[in-house]
């Protein structure tokens, strides 16, 4: 079912007052502040009532799927669910940089994008603001938006929230930053995160399936996981890759990043103040290869400046 056949039967408006009903005590990410938001209140993720953004833009950086010919129709959602020591995009994850706007303005530039001929919208940290995207999505259909949605995600998502984009969501791109709880609080402060992560992975999956591209090798729909290696082995690639084998299949594709640097808070942080050296990155392609896993993108690291792709 696409999210045209859930605007028709009304089943997508539904959707859009159930998640807004859940802003009144949010529980939208798996931190469940139960904050108002609806009156103003502000959780970790920082986020209001309104949609905030830091950008709209055609991008064409993504994996080569997701960026194409024309590249990819890229929101920028400021705010995260996530507190990552080195996140390169700090002043809008953290410090709320951006541009609140209504879900009518949203939609706007959903369909300004389509109308630049973008393969997708392709919606970045979107977790906090799922509400505000279903009601802008069921207000751009019927002015012609027709284009697959990307949920590009940190993979701290919780599996009822999900279901919300069920037949919403053609691709989804989400990490899958560790494998232990301690780097998960410690890099991230994100308790719980292995254990949510892979249940969430499990429900995308089970929403879209594999990676599907058209005759042009343009993404139509399906699951790409990102997996960026940390240096020391913070974020357990020796582990999470072989899960990815074993439980979501051989056919799963995956972008091994290599480009991690020291960004933010990370640069006073010992162990965590330098780039990813080779040694590290290649042990976690020989991990790739002896897990089977074929499909997806590793990237060649730069001594100078960190991973190229």
């Amino acid at each position: 079912m696409s999210y045209i056949d859930l605007y028709q039967s009304g089943e997508l408006l539904q959707r859009v007052g159930e998640a807004y009903r859940r802003l009144a005590a949010c529980d939208l990410c798996p931190h469940e502040c139960l904050v108002n938001r609806i009156k103003g209140e502000r959780g970790i993720c920082g986020a209001g009532l309104k949609p905030k953004i830091a950008s709209a833009n055609v991008h064409k950086g993504e994996e080569p799927p997701i960026s194409g010919t024309k590249g990819s129709g890229t929101i920028f959602l400021s705010g995260c669910s996530l507190k990552c020591i080195f996140c390169q995009n700090f002043p809008i994850s953290q410090f709320g940089n951006g541009e609140e706007i209504t879900t009518r303005e949203l939609a706007a530039r959903m369909l300004k994008l389509q109308r630049q001929g973008v393969h997708n919208i392709n919606f970045v940290t979107p977790t906090h603001f799922v509400a505000q995207i279903l009601a802008a999505l069921w207000l751009a259909i019927p002015k012609g938006f027709n284009l697959p949605i990307v949920w590009n995600s940190s993979g701290y998502e919780k599996v009822d929230v999900l279901r919300f984009l069920d037949g919403v969501v053609s691709i989804y791109l989400p990490d899958m930053k560790y494998n232990a709880d301690v780097p998960s609080v410690e890099i991230s402060s994100a308790p719980g995160y292995p254990l949510i992560n892979r249940a969430a992975v499990k429900e995308m999956l089970r929403q879209v399936g594999h990676l599907a591209m058209n005759e042009e090798g343009i993404a139509t729909g399906g699951l790409i996981i990102r997996h960026l290696v940390l240096p020391e082995g913070r974020a357990g690639s020796l582990e999470t890759i072989p899960w990815i084998a074993e439980n979501l299949g051989h056919d799963t594709y995956i972008a091994l990043m290599s480009q991690y640097f020291p960004a933010h808070r990370a640069v006073h942080i010992a162990g965590m103040n330098r780039p990813v050296i080779h040694e590290e990155y290649d042990t976690a392609v020989d991990a790739l290869e002896e897990s089977r896993l074929e499909n997806g993108w590793v990237q060649i690291l730069d001594d100078e400046r960190g991973a190229v792709r």
